[in-house]
């Protein structure tokens, strides 16, 4: 794991990244399975041993008698192999490959296995059909078609073992999809590892560049999703996203390599037990140097193009958001660094957010909306908001996993003109919770 040269991770600052109350999991024991004693099977063996020719006394007529009873006890011996030859049940990829051939051929019914509970009822398709873009399956979800126990489904509902997901007829117009490249895998491969901040066998924590999407969309050809099929395990299973960022904010951002791993640190996503510091340069310095920002954002405009807006409490598709902020450094009273922990996830969050309180992101092309706003020269007009710091329990130790990300390059440039340090200690670790 990689860390930045920041204060953020000793002094005072360290104290937030260890939770006491993490637990993991114990695997239940196995049962014994019994087994014959041996006295009976060498007591068998000594019976059939025995010679009928030789037996004229009544003694004799007795033994004959005994081993022609016991010759029919031997026959479930020879039984045993033919109940273990049974014929096994499909795998799981070849349960899946079933499946896609009946997808596009009429209505079916997928029961959730136990280790897809909890998942998103969007990701389960995602993992069934890979054949299907997310777009095509988020359509399908929004139009009703889909049903879970009988009931229409929505795009965030999670599931349970056992429920019975139901799939209408799709036509599918896209080809199903060639063999991947083996030279394009690997160089995946290696540009993951060179983002990569922190790795074990259950997660993977990467630093995002600015500009590199998280998931696919319309005239989206590359983005994390689609990396990480070069990372398909031999089942066809590839590491799944926890959370997100926005296509241009650059910094930390969890992976599941696991299935236990995906559904273990989404309940800590949504538990708000995972802590986050984002770090912004904004444009104005704040009055309040350390403050809270709570509203209702709700979501306006088309798919492709949508913002948040500040709404009020009740208003239709309104959730509420809450963000603490604390001013670093300043720059000539022109602009701010801005430390924010956001206690919620929304949508464009924080962006929103800085720009309520006056104090809009910089480069920012949705939310900046200062009139007669010059740039100052040097600075580059790209959103400046990294995902600085994530400390997240770990799935199976509960132990907290702390990780730190650098300053992308044109946030670094900026910090470098207008003389901001790294290593001053950051006041929002000293922020409520919630």
């Amino acid at each position: 794991m990689r860390k930045s040269g920041s204060g953020q991770n000793n002094g005072r600052g360290g104290r937030s990244g260890a939770r006491p109350d993490f637990r993991s999991r114990d695997d239940k024991p196995a049962r014994k399975a019994s087994s014959k004693s041996s006295s009976s099977k060498s007591s068998s063996s000594k019976s059939s041993a025995a010679k009928p020719g030789g037996l004229k006394s009544a003694a004799g007529k007795s033994r004959t008698a005994s081993v022609l009873r016991e010759k029919p006890a031997a026959r479930p011996k020879q039984a045993r192999p033919a109940a273990a030859e049974a014929p096994r049940g499909p795998t799981r990829a070849q349960a899946r490959a079933e499946a896609q051939e009946v997808l596009a051929t009429g209505v079916q019914t997928l029961v959730v296995e136990p280790d897809e509970a909890d998942m998103r009822v969007d990701r389960f398709l995602v993992a069934r059909f890979p054949q299907l873009a997310f777009t095509h399956i988020q359509r399908i979800v929004r139009k009703g078609e889909l049903r879970i126990d009988g009931k229409r489904a929505q795009p965030n509902d999670r599931l349970l073992a056992g429920q019975k997901v139901r799939v209408p007829p799709l036509k599918l117009d896209q080809p199903r999809p060639v063999s991947r490249n083996a030279a394009k895998d690997q160089d995946d491969r290696d540009f993951l590892k060179s983002i990569t901040l922190y790795e074990d066998k259950d997660v993977l924590i990467i630093n995002k560049p600015m500009g590199l999407a998280v998931q696919g969309g319309s005239g989206t050809k590359r983005h994390v999703d689609g990396l990480l099929e070069a990372l398909k395990d031999d089942e066809g299973q590839k590491p799944r996203l926890v959370h997100r960022l926005d296509k241009d904010t650059a910094g930390c951002l969890v992976i599941a390599k696991t299935r236990f791993a995906a559904s273990t640190m989404a309940k800590s996503f949504r538990a708000r037990t995972t802590r986050k510091i984002y770090w912004a340069l904004v444009a104005g310095v704040p009055r309040v140097r350390q403050g809270r920002v709570s509203t209702y954002l709700a979501k306006e405009g088309d798919e492709g193009d949508s913002r948040m807006r500040v709404a009020k409490h009740g208003d239709e598709g309104a959730s509420h958001a809450l963000t603490y902020y604390a001013v670093v450094d300043t720059a000539a009273q022109k602009l701010a660094w801005l430390s924010l922990k956001p206690v919620t996830g929304r949508t464009h969050q924080l962006r929103a957010h800085a720009a309520h309180i006056g104090h809009p992101i910089v480069g920012d092309p949705k939310y900046f909306d200062i009139e007669n706003w010059e740039l100052p020269g040097g600075i580059q007009n790209k959103l400046h908001l990294l995902a600085r710091r994530i400390v997240i329990a770990h799935p199976r130790t509960g132990k907290p996993i702390d990780v730190t990300a650098p300053l992308p390059p044109h946030m670094q440039q900026s910090f470098n003109l207008l003389g901001l340090d790294t290593s001053r200690y950051d006041p929002i670790v000293e922020a409520p919770e919630e």
